[in-house]
């Protein structure tokens, strides 16, 4: 399979925990963004909406991480993979949770960041009250349980701890959330591919 990444991009490093949680060897294409690689008509084939990460397995070509991520998960994981359960309502718990990160908790983030860095805008004190706002709810899901969907880890883990990761090299402080704090020391350096998730947060931390 051929992935298509930035290794500082939080739904990059998801991917690749995902991978390397089912032992999946991806091919890696690194694309750099900065270069426009990723406007080159080449890749536009590829995928017109010209974004990372971006998967392709035979004829299938996927983008949206968390969509890749599941792809993964059913195509290559066994049967009943405690990264994606079979039973409904566990899968539920997990959809909502990739739902939460990806529109609750990295979307302010990315919004109040980016403004700051590629835009040069000053810090938006509303965006900020939003990242508050979402760490709170992750708190109050690991305050009810061991891990983000349930005792066990899923794919909701690995996407959120590349999200948190990403907002922990921005400085964010954490301490004042007791259990996401606990959460994230116990799998910062234990997750899947957790070394390359934390090489790719250090290069996201050289272009702040």
């Amino acid at each position: 399979m051929d992935f298509y990444y930035m290794p500082l991009s939080a739904p990059c490093r998801a991917v690749i925990m995902t991978a390397e949680a089912l032992g999946i060897k991806l091919n890696k294409k690194f694309l750099d963004l900065y270069a426009a690689e990723h406007l080159k008509p080449e890749f536009l084939k590829i995928n017109p909406q010209h974004c990372v990460p971006t998967l392709v397995d035979g004829d299938l070509k996927l983008w949206e991480s968390r969509a890749i991520m599941v792809y993964l998960v059913e195509k290559y994981g066994k049967e009943d993979h405690p990264l994606y359960p079979k039973c409904p309502k566990k899968r539920a718990v997990i959809n909502q949770r990739l739902y939460f990160d990806m529109g609750t908790l990295f979307k302010p983030f990315a919004d109040w960041f980016y403004g700051q860095v590629y835009y040069k805008k000053p810090a938006d004190p509303e965006l900020y009250k939003k990242i508050e706002m979402a760490l709170d709810f992750l708190n109050t899901f690991l305050s009810e349980t061991r891990y983000v969907a349930g005792d066990n880890m899923t794919l909701a883990d690995l996407a959120v701890l590349a999200s948190v990761s990403t907002m922990d090299v921005a400085n964010l402080d954490f301490s004042k959330y007791e259990h996401v704090t606990r959460w994230y020391k116990g799998l910062k350096d234990t997750a899947p591919a957790a070394a390359e998730n934390w090489a790719g947060c250090l290069d996201y931390k050289k272009i702040m």
